[in-house]
């Protein structure tokens, strides 16, 4: 009887040809979880995880496609911080593409492989490649902010695109580094990447290694980053609050009332509220500081509503990848009786796809809380690939200029006297408003002049 016929007609119990009771082997898998598998009770339940199974790689390729046409095509997303979430996305995508089908297939089989042999490290090998690619990509996110954050001097001058390029590939170099004794070892000695005829690294030492390098140690260096990241942005907060909001030694207060009687105006009033400190500088620099400080401050709330986004998908992708990696080290480690190897097999064999259902998510996260992927994916699924011109508009606001006032060159007493006749004057222009009865005057504090 050949592999075909094996094939050919469904296992009907758990000494069937192909399936294996996981009691004869130490379970531990790195690409995809094929020890311990149980042999299928009937058909059916396999026809509903393939369909499952295709509705995950259909959402990982198509929601990964669309961040990475926002990114090419947006330019409100072209930032470094995007550019990495680009680089994340195609990681994503060909994991979708070339990773999840094989694995699914394997599925179908009962987890024996059905493809050419040599294909089993090169599959492997592809499976830790993305794998790692994903971590290494939110850790160096979460290094290349928190650098900005502490030095964005140095971070601006050095913050090109060129040099995003230049980090995102380092990170493909360092993925590749780690993931290519694989296919190394594995084209060599088929033994390192089969046994009892399912594709699987046999290599503890390798498995339990790689499981640090690529995965928590890149995790402890994303968490700790991440935190003082938020914490640097607090603290900026906090310090730019103190500059925009001074302590007055003494204030002045004047109110500016203004009554005109047109056809296409209303009442108005004009609050101003001028304080400083004695002797110290005039209006002119009070309103730079405050214009920088609320520049300032737009720029850290902008970097916290980015920092809740990334934190979401940190999130999302340690719950989603830490119950296979750890289980993954915990088959290696742990006597096998004490750890039913059956029961880890079939633990491995289910959060696997947890964690390959993490680059689908990813793509869901950007629409919920970025308005800027949101629109722009609803205009891909049109087929609407640049963003709409609005047309010009002229827009006529019927409100009375603001008038102009410098501390340092009119006193308070003198706001209410006209100067040569004219209505009241600043040093930048000359401003006339109609009184009540329509003559020319205007009122301050309730005291008119003409």
């Amino acid at each position: 009887m050949n592999l075909s016929e094996l094939r050919a007609e469904p296992p009907r119990g758990p000494e069937a040809p192909g399936c294996r009771n996981g009691l004869d082997e130490p379970p531990g898998n790195w690409s995809g979880g094929v020890y311990g598998a149980q042999c299928p009770v009937q058909d059916v339940g396999k026809n509903w995880a393939a369909l499952l199974i295709l509705a995950v790689i259909a959402v990982t390729v198509t929601g990964n496609l669309l961040v990475i046409l926002a990114v090419s095509l947006e330019k409100k997303l072209q930032n470094a911080t995007n550019y990495f979430l680009m680089s994340l996305a195609v990681a994503d995508m060909l994991l979708g593409i070339l990773v999840m089908p094989v694995s699914m297939v394997t599925i179908l089989y009962d987890y024996v492989w059905p493809l050419p042999s040599d294909l089993c490290p090169i599959w492997i090998y592809l499976d830790v490649l993305f794998s790692t690619a994903s971590i290494m990509h939110l850790c160096a996110i979460s290094l290349d902010r928190y650098i900005a954050i502490r030095n964005p001097i140095h971070h601006s001058r050095f913050n090109s695109h060129t040099k995003a390029r230049l980090k995102i590939m380092a990170v493909w170099t360092i993925s590749v580094g780690i993931s290519m004794p694989i296919p190394v070892l594995g084209l060599r000695d088929h033994s390192k990447v089969f046994k009892d005829g399912s594709c699987l690294l046999t290599d503890n030492s390798f498995v339990l290694v790689g499981s640090f390098v690529a995965f928590f140690v890149p995790l402890t260096i994303m968490i700790v980053t991440y935190f003082l990241t938020i914490n640097a942005l607090q603290n900026e907060a906090t310090l730019c609050l103190d500059q925009l909001v001074p302590r007055p030694k003494w204030s002045t207060t004047f109110t500016l009332s203004f009554l005109p009687q047109t056809s296409l105006s209303s009442e108005k009033l004009f609050r101003r509220s001028i304080s400083r400190e004695a002797g110290g500088r005039g209006s002119s620099g009070g309103v730079g500081g405050s214009l920088f400080g609320r520049r300032t401050m737009q720029s850290i709330s902008n970097e916290q509503k980015a920092s809740k986004v990334l934190g979401v998908v940190f999130l999302l992708f340690v719950v989603m990848w830490c119950p296979f990696f750890i289980t993954n080290v915990l088959v290696v480690v742990c006597d096998p009786a004490v750890c039913d190897p059956s029961l880890m097999g079939g633990l491995l064999n289910v959060f696997v796809w947890v964690g390959y259902l993490s680059s689908a998510v990813n793509p869901l996260v950007y629409t919920l809380f970025n308005k800027t992927y949101r629109a722009a994916f609803l205009r891909y699924v049109r087929c609407r690939y640049w963003p709409e011109k609005k047309p010009l508009q002229l827009i006529l606001v019927n409100t009375i200029p603001p008038l102009a006032y410098s501390s340092t060159q009119m006193p308070l007493g003198d706001i209410g006297r006209p100067r040569n006749g004219a209505g009241l004057c600043s040093q930048k222009k000359e401003v006339s408003l109609p009184g009540p009865e329509g003559d020319g005057t205007h009122r301050v504090r309730g005291e008119s002049c003409v």
